[in-house]
């Protein structure tokens, strides 16, 4: 096989802008690169389009395409410099087809539902973060709204340690949306909120839901106004506010303990 070593080679041109959320979107594609994070995918199950390759990692490039049946590339080290997002980038490379999931939320027939919904959160660490504590206490899926970080940016993926392809991620237009949805299903919608009730005694059942708002405005007023709960995290130090994927990770815990 021959190997690419053009930077205006199409095929470069192509797999560089998948890094570029419209692209990627609008391609229905996304390029997952590095060892671990290619590792994780493949581990979940999710099924490549392409596999992507310096010569280093040839063999093992060759035997993914051929257990999947995926067009196999090969770059030179600058090439794949230029497709990567990474400054010290490992030399393979996946593109998988974005995951499409329906906003008709699926339910447990126990009725133990937990969902974690997340208003405009613009960190992809935090996002990645919090869909990870996601898939740590087991929850439904994470909901986010259109104004939220791409779940499928590569900064994302890598934070979420795999997570990403365990959890479904469901876009809504906005947090209207999303609580109209829960609604439907008659969840329990809890809003964390500063001047809320103390979350160690509030009176909190399953089937539920809770917002984390953006990591400098917070939850806006009208979505607090909708939420039938307005809890805080007690804090006895002097820190105004918890991160919100350390605010995420506290709520969701007490959560799963009332399991």
């Amino acid at each position: 096989m021959d190997t690419i070593t053009s930077k205006d080679n199409p095929k470069v041109k192509y797999l560089a802008s998948l890094h570029d959320t419209k692209t990627s979107r609008s391609e229905n594609a996304v390029l997952v690169e590095g060892l671990r994070s290619c590792e994780d995918a493949l581990n979940c199950g999710v099924a490549p389009i392409k596999v992507i390759a310096t010569e280093r990692h040839y063999y093992s490039a060759m035997k993914v395409s051929d257990k999947y049946g995926c067009e196999c590339i090969i770059l030179s080290e600058p090439c794949f410099k230029k497709i990567s997002g990474t400054v010290n980038p490992q030399g393979l490379a996946l593109v998988f087809r974005r995951p499409d999931f329906s906003t008709e939320l699926e339910l447990r027939d126990d009725g133990k539902d937990i969902f974690l919904c997340l208003e405009d959160i613009q960190d992809p660490g935090n996002l990645g973060t919090m869909i990870r504590i996601a898939d740590a206490f087991d929850f439904n899926a994470v909901l986010v709204t259109k104004k939220t970080v791409d779940a499928y940016n590569d900064k994302v993926i890598r934070s979420s340690m795999g997570s990403i392809w365990r959890v479904p991620v469901i876009e809504f237009e906005d947090s209207d949306a999303i609580i109209d949805a829960l609604h439907e299903k008659n969840i329990n919608i809890l809003a964390a909120e500063l001047n809320g009730d103390d979350l160690n005694k509030a009176n909190i059942g399953l089937p539920a839901a809770y917002f984390i708002g953006n990591e400098g405005a917070g939850l806006k007023g009208s979505t607090i106004d909708r939420c039938d709960l307005k809890v805080k995290i007690r804090m006895q130090g002097r820190a105004e506010s918890l991160n919100a994927a350390s605010a995420a990770s506290i709520m969701g815990y007490i959560l799963q303990e009332i399991r």
